[in-house]
């Protein structure tokens, strides 16, 4: 494999970074995440103009730029550098390839378009905490296990008489939930004893739609409630169940190697900042960048941050390594956030401080994607290494 990347590929980072460096600062984003749409729509508004960065990876007969998953992975890893308030992940590494999958012809021309160009972003509305499990990241997504409790909860779609659908219950923790112009809802159908879980499109302003911005401890990642009542809502692609899990799936490795990338951005920033405080910082006459106890720490930080890295850049061109990069990425974040509040000192742990910020996104990802030795789990499952496979290839 070549990893080298193209001249279109540094282009991309290089323009994506002078862009959020000038205008996505640590008091940027915590002034972003407090207004009604929970990012700086202005900001969002101008990636999707001079970056195209929500079409970034769709096809141009859509309206996309074309690229590839790499290049969404490469523009992540920069947003995550600066923890960039924003409808991407849930827009364009989750919503936007459900619908290129799934997706009639007439749905991908209708949506795609203008999921491509910014004015319309969406989310994928999943109910209680099984967002990990839906995307095949942390078990086998085959069944209705994440999709609710069948009948008991969760949301529920029922065909009526002229052929349509309604739609009814309640979702949590949905990604950019609160402001999201289309929704895509997994919901239950068929009756309990042909109980099945299909996706359907859902507009964000529908009629008897109820949105409610819920309190997060990374705020960077805006994240509401969701509660249909006897909504219309129109099936997206088929009613094939397996087809659905087969989407989620792969949805699922593309946007673990996304995640990947953004905790990898997000450590790498937060050693930079951290590495330049030691060096100003000083004590008994010297800074405290040039204790040794400090350089092995912050050597040691490094390294952890670059093995991140090489698994991010290698899941960008092999999404089925996503969610072991995306393990180690957490890792590196959660490391890099936590030298970061213990190296600043007293300040360092005061909660309005911007190591704050990092440390809140590294405990959040974890708990929204993760936990980091599910995901191990769950891969060492899929390649054989627990189970008879196992143990007659040891024999």
């Amino acid at each position: 494999m070549d990893a080298a990347f193209t001249a279109e590929q540094d282009e991309i980072r290089r323009t994506l970074r002078e862009l959020l460096t000038k205008h996505c600062g640590p008091q940027d984003v915590k002034n972003a995440v407090r207004t009604p749409a929970g990012h700086d729509t202005a900001l969002w508004d101008r990636l999707a103009a001079e970056l195209g960065l929500p079409g970034l990876a769709l096809p141009e007969e859509y309206g996309g730029v074309g690229c590839t998953t790499a290049e969404l992975v490469l523009a992540c890893e920069e947003t995550g550098r600066a923890l960039l308030p924003s409808p991407l992940l849930a827009t364009a590494a989750l919503a936007a390839p459900l619908v290129t999958a799934l997706g009639t012809d007439a749905q991908k021309s209708a949506l795609l378009p203008r999921l491509a160009r910014g004015g319309l972003t969406a989310t994928l509305a999943v109910p209680g905490a099984g967002l990990a499990l839906a995307l095949g990241l942390t078990g086998a997504n085959e069944g209705d296990g994440w999709a609710g409790g069948g009948r008991a909860g969760g949301m529920q779609a029922r065909r009526t008489p002229d052929g349509g659908w309604r739609l009814y219950g309640e979702a949590g923790q949905v990604l950019d939930g609160h402001s999201a112009g289309l929704l895509l809802v997994a919901a239950h159908t068929g009756g309990f004893a042909r109980s099945r879980t299909l996706l359907f499109l859902v507009p964000g302003d529908a009629d008897g739609v109820r949105r409610t911005r819920q309190t997060t401890l990374d705020e960077t990642r805006a994240q509401a409630r969701i509660q249909l009542r006897d909504v219309g809502g129109e099936l997206l692609g088929s009613d094939d169940a397996a087809d659905i899990c087969e989407a989620l799936a792969a949805v699922g490795r593309t946007a673990a190697a996304c995640l990947a990338a953004e905790a990898v951005g997000a450590a790498g920033e937060a050693l930079d900042r951290t590495v330049g405080y030691v060096k100003e910082r000083e004590q008994f006459g010297r800074a405290i960048g040039s204790f040794q106890a400090v350089k092995h720490r912050l050597a040691d930080l490094y390294v952890q941050v670059q093995a991140a890295r090489s698994a991010a850049y290698y899941a960008a061109w092999d999404p089925g390594a996503g969610p072991l990069a995306l393990a180690q990425g957490l890792e590196a974040l959660r490391a890099a956030a936590s030298e970061a509040v213990q190296l600043h000192g007293g300040i360092g742990f005061t909660w309005e401080h911007e190591a704050h910020l990092y440390f809140k996104r590294a405990a959040a990802d974890e708990l929204l994607f993760g936990p980091v030795h599910r995901l191990r789990g769950h891969a060492a499952e899929q390649a054989g290494l627990f189970g008879p496979a196992a143990a007659e290839a040891t024999a």
